[in-house]
């Protein structure tokens, strides 16, 4: 089965570094070099976790293109992408930010890596005045700062600490009574299981089996199997990479398990698409999106598809989770320009883009990120079941939202 190793908000610890280093503050303007602005992108390159992150750049590329196609406000602007490799490590993810704010001196950093937790401190310290933008679904504390100049481009920044009735409500309305979990050994992703489970509980759900313990990477599932099974649980809640959601509803299914509900925070997307196998073993499977699925054909998913079709080379324009992160960043930057001025300094850019409360991705969000509070009521995520050889948006392909709680 081809290895996707995506890495979302399920799958990483949360470790900080400090640092002590030079740069950040040179405070340019967008289009002060002849009309280029200088893009830099910190992604996964190699490693082990690389094979999930080879979108992010065509990603981001497809977006540019199709804004300098698009004739906007700022299109007359050359955008100059530079790329740094954060070697599937937070020492890496260092190494490179640094090398994008000091050497590269990028008018602004987009980030589409797990690993950013390990220059999150240097983005917002030595290098605060370059704007950071990301998926944040590495958990690093710094997004959630207000004053920072970190950039969340998602409906929510995640934030562990609150509980939204969004899974809670889901279940109950299936019947839902008893729910299992599994969670990798580490903050991450054990803290996104508990924030679900926190939300069943609200439902009056009970929990069924729950295990915190699996080691990223681990194949070793015959416990787990043999765990869910004989706890009674009725759905399952999986906040890690797909191979291993996968290899436990294989088990599961081989065991003569079959669960209401199978929820796996990652998986959508053409990775999982283009392998047969995958697309067997996960048959009736539940997978999350921060985005409007492309299988709803609205204005903003058909624009994307397209964008994905002419400049990233895909043949179905479902796009992966990392071309996902990518378009996301560079349309939030592109939003940001706007709205500062085309010529605006880095200073001005992030301050225009603090007090905004109207960016959802041209309609691919479910709702507005709000980059004034980052206090967000609700919860929306869509949510999309595997048929046969492709995804159906469910339920009725709306938003599944929540209020906190």
């Amino acid at each position: 089965m081809r290895k996707s190793a995506v890495r979302m908000t399920g799958v990483l610890c949360a470790v900080m570094f400090a640092v002590a280093a030079c740069g950040g503050d040179n405070d340019s303007g967008a289009g002060s070099a002849g009309g280029t602005v200088k893009v830099g992108l910190l992604t996964t390159l190699s490693g082990p976790a690389s094979a999930g992150f080879v979108g992010a750049k065509p990603g981001v590329e497809a977006r540019l293109q199709a804004y300098k196609a698009e004739g906007g406000k700022c299109s007359g602007l050359q955008f100059d992408l530079v790329t740094a490799d954060d070697q599937s490590s937070p020492q890496g993810a260092l190494a490179g930010a640094q090398k994008l704010v000091q050497q590269d001196k990028a008018y602004a950093v987009l980030e589409v890596s797990p690993y950013f937790f390990g220059a999150a401190k240097y983005m917002t310290t030595s290098a605060k005045g370059t704007p950071a933008i990301g998926g944040a679904f590495d958990s690093a504390p710094q997004w959630l700062e207000t004053d920072s100049n970190l950039f969340a481009a998602v409906q929510k920044v995640p934030d562990f600490a609150n509980t939204y009735t969004t899974m809670g409500d889901y279940w109950k309305a299936m019947g839902i009574t008893k729910v299992a979990a599994v969670s990798y050994d580490n903050k991450a992703s054990q803290e996104g299981m508990n924030q679900a489970l926190r939300s069943s509980d609200a439902a009056g759900i009970g929990r069924a089996y729950v295990n915190d313990t699996l080691a990223i990477g681990s194949a070793d599932v015959g416990a787990i199997v043999l765990g869910i099974k004989n706890s009674g649980a009725e759905a399952l809640y999986l906040p890690i990479n797909p191979d291993t959601s996968l290899a436990i509803v294989g088990g599961l299914r081989q065991a003569g398990v079959n669960l209401k509900s199978i929820v796996s925070v990652t998986g959508y997307g053409a990775d999982l698409l283009a392998s047969p196998p995958a697309v067997q073993a996960a048959q009736g499977m539940t997978f999350v999106s921060q985005t409007a699925p492309s299988e709803m054909n609205t204005p903003a998913t058909q624009k994307f598809a397209d964008a994905l079709k002419q400049y990233a080379g895909s043949p179905s324009g479902v796009p992966t989770f990392s071309q996902t992160y990518g378009w996301l960043a560079a349309d939030l930057m592109i939003y940001g320009l706007e709205a500062a001025g085309c010529d605006a300094s880095q200073a001005k850019f992030t301050s225009a883009l603090r007090g905004d409360r109207s960016w959802d991705a041209s309609g691919l969000l479910a709702a507005p990120a709000d980059f004034a509070t980052l206090n967000s009521e609700k919860d929306c995520v869509y949510l999309v079941d595997l048929k046969g050889d492709g995804f159906v948006p469910v339920p009725n392909g709306t938003p599944l939202c929540g209020t906190r709680l």
